[in-house]
């Protein structure tokens, strides 16, 4: 009998347990950011063979969304030509979980830092392959028209000629993507939390193979993202915790509004460039390669509201990118002082035998009131097929004539970054997210 009952309180113990870390859990107060292969999500089929390819392929695509988020430094137009097309999960690292509609139908939407306006793909949705919202299935959805102020808010918007009618709008995504929508509002539902009327595209209409296939949330800064339309709620403060990409268990967490947020943080101030609206441009001065402050010339970081330059946190490029002679003088003083020989994969140019990963010298990024000592896990990716370690930065693409430096989601994993809008500050604190 007195096994029988241990044996019962084991079972029971590891039950609780397994139900205490349920790892697709989401709590009322944190929000889960999924990394979109790990277990969580309902794009993690098959499961990566390997972290380290699963990083090579999604920094492959980085060029796409180098170009993209060019576009919008640019102001070059913003909509292309919509055709039918297959859908592939490219661009797009951590989704979260949102309902929208009444009752709330499930979607899981990427976390975009950089874009507004919200979008998912809609019942009859040409070229779209993915779980899709039924606008007809919910109580509170409705079309937005063309006199109403928010249409003219979103980019490549299209109305009738004279005449009223819904608000439609065409937009590009990713460098190499584009989709047809309609403006529309329906209740939002994050965690426990309800927007009201919150406005979204449906989509009607999808090309070429980085829309996400769920839809995007809009964290960006502009008049349409989520914290626009939720000021009253969220006062204009979010964080996040992302995840290592070997993480195929675990989640991070979102933080939206000022409570809960962490106290112990440093901060550095947010840039706003009116020209470019949606982005989180912070001041970058200098680049440490352990205790060499590498020489860049300033005008490589400066911030510039003209041309765009400058430097952004952004959670859908993979890997930081800085514009080519600043990269190439930080690897360059890595190289130096790690010793090679080196060699390329994917990605990655400076790649080096393991055994020398002792050596590696930490980098710093220097903001504004505020240094980031980047963790070696923020700073080289491993091979496991080889005992090879790679310095996981890169040059921005020249062919898209970026003037802009990233700092990447690999490079803010298992770190807190905290938005906060209000007070146009930017706040970094070390946790681990898994």
């Amino acid at each position: 009998m007195a096994l029988a009952i241990a044996t019962f309180l084991f079972i029971t113990l590891l039950s609780t347990k397994a139900s205490a870390f349920d790892s697709c859990a989401s709590t009322n107060e944190d929000l889960s950011v999924i990394p979109i292969y790990g277990k969580c999500s309902p794009f993690n089929t098959p499961k990566p063979t390997s972290w380290e390819n699963t990083v090579i392929n999604m920094a492959s695509k980085d060029p796409q969304r180098l170009s993209y988020l060019s576009s919008l430094v640019d102001q070059k137009p913003n909509s292309a030509p919509i055709a039918s097309g297959q859908q592939v999960f490219n661009i797009g690292n951590y989704v979260v979980r949102a309902k929208i509609g009444t009752p709330g139908q499930l979607l899981f939407m990427v976390l975009d830092t950089s874009s507004d306006t919200a979008w998912v793909p809609c019942s009859g949705c040409t070229g779209c392959t993915s779980t899709m919202f039924a606008p007809n299935m919910s109580s509170t959805y409705g079309s937005t028209e063309c006199s109403a102020p928010q249409c003219t808010q979103v980019r490549g918007q299209s109305c009738p000629a004279g005449a009223p009618g819904a608000c439609f709008f065409n937009q590009s995504y990713g460098g190499a993507s584009s989709f047809y929508a309609t403006l529309s509002r329906d209740v939002l539902r994050l965690g426990t939390d309800v927007i009201p009327n919150y406005s979204f595209g449906c989509i009607s209409a999808i090309s070429g193979s980085s829309i996400p296939p769920q839809g995007l949330l809009g964290f960006g800064r502009g008049s349409m993202s989520l914290l626009s339309q939720s000021a009253s709620l969220y006062s204009g403060v979010f964080s996040y915790c992302l995840p290592s990409f070997k993480s195929y268990y675990f989640s991070g967490s979102l933080k939206l509004g000022p409570l809960g947020q962490p106290k112990n943080i440093k901060f550095t101030p947010l840039l706003k460039n009116p020209h470019r609206p949606s982005l989180y441009y912070v001041n970058l001065t200098g680049i440490s390669v352990g205790r060499v402050l590498v020489p860049i010339a300033p005008e490589l970081l400066a911030f510039d509201t003209n041309t765009g330059a400058g430097t952004i946190i952004d959670s859908g490029t993979v890997i930081t990118r800085f514009v080519q002679p600043a990269y190439n003088a930080t690897r360059d003083e890595f190289r130096k002082q790690v010793k090679g020989p080196f060699s390329s994969l994917g990605a990655f140019d400076t790649c080096f035998a393991s055994t020398n990963e002792a050596v590696a010298p930490a980098i710093t990024l220097h903001f504004t009131g505020m240094d980031l000592v980047l963790p070696m896990e923020n700073t080289l990716i491993h091979s496991s097929a080889s005992p090879v370690a790679c310095l996981a930065m890169a040059a921005a693409p020249t062919n898209v004539n970026s003037v802009l430096n990233v700092i990447a989601n690999l490079q803010q994993q298992n770190l807190r970054i905290l938005f906060d809008t209000a007070n146009s500050r930017l706040g970094i604190a070390r946790e681990l997210c898994n």
